[in-house]
């Protein structure tokens, strides 16, 4: 078993900036894609990045240039670097480990909002 624990969220103002944790534990991520997604009340959770064991990553379109996610297998965590925040942003960030099987987190808030 994995279990993952989100870390980072809040209310911030448009343009600021945020990075997002996922720390792991129970099994280390170096085998697996790491990925985060974000989810808002009455919507289907959705994509936002992903980072392989070797270090490729993909994002969605609506953050390509805004957002970085990395990973640090030494400390067994995923980061979320997020600039450039947009209303639009405002969701629960999920963090997602996936080889043979799939682990989330709880979660984390983020709020972008004047």
């Amino acid at each position: 078993q994995m279990q993952l624990v989100e870390s980072g969220g809040g209310l911030v103002q448009p343009g600021d900036s945020l990075r997002l944790s996922c720390a792991a534990s129970g099994r280390t991520i170096g085998g697996y894609v790491m990925a985060w997604f974000r989810q808002v009340p009455g919507k289907e959770r959705e994509f936002v990045a992903s980072i392989t064991s070797f270090g490729s990553t993909n994002y969605a379109d609506s953050v390509t240039g805004r957002f970085t996610i990395s990973r640090d297998n030494a400390k067994n965590t995923v980061y979320l670097q997020m600039n450039g925040l947009k209303p639009e942003d405002t969701a629960v960030y999920y963090c997602k480990a996936q080889r043979t099987f799939t682990y989330w987190g709880q979660g984390t808030q983020v709020t972008v909002s004047s």
